[in-house]
């Protein structure tokens, strides 16, 4: 009975844990400031084509407190290399077509760390929709590619 009660208390700990992470992570007004420069968000519904995470019905809930109306889709164009998505005309990438808010845009902005991690430009989708679409900044993607930095040998 004692071995019940342990693994009860460690996996309450760790549905904690992973709530509290996922909530100053993903909605908490810590760790992310969003940048001056970018643009107001316009108030009306936008389509935003997600093809990551964002693809999960949970973590959609749990970053913008909606389905979003998902409608399959496909971005032509472009190959998907992990998170990150590179141009390639022979190629294209199926995900879902999401309708959102302006409230709801800004939280998917702080979900992929818009002008930090991401960028957010506007595509047109294969059935020629617009819709914006989140593309790692060329600077974050040499960061995370770059190799290790290598020691420098001393002159006497």
């Amino acid at each position: 009975m004692v071995w019940l009660k342990r693994l009860i208390a460690c996996s309450t700990a760790l549905l904690i844990g992973a709530a509290g992470w996922l909530w100053l992570t993903m909605l908490s007004p810590w760790f992310y400031e969003r940048p001056s420069h970018l643009p107001i968000i316009e108030e009306r519904i936008h389509s935003v084509f997600v093809y990551g995470t964002l693809r999960y019905l949970p973590v959609r809930w749990v970053v913008m407190g909606s389905s979003g109306n998902p409608q399959p889709a496909r971005l032509e164009g472009f190959k998907k290399q992990g998170l990150d998505l590179t141009p390639d005309a022979h190629r294209h990438v199926d995900g879902l077509r999401l309708t959102v808010t302006a409230d709801q845009l800004l939280r998917l902005d702080r979900y992929e760390r818009l002008g930090i991690r991401y960028e957010r430009v506007k595509q047109t989708l294969a059935d020629g929709s617009i819709a914006w679409v989140y593309l790692r900044l060329p600077a974050f993607s040499q960061l995370r590619n770059a190799s290790p930095v290598q020691p420098v040998a001393l002159v006497p």
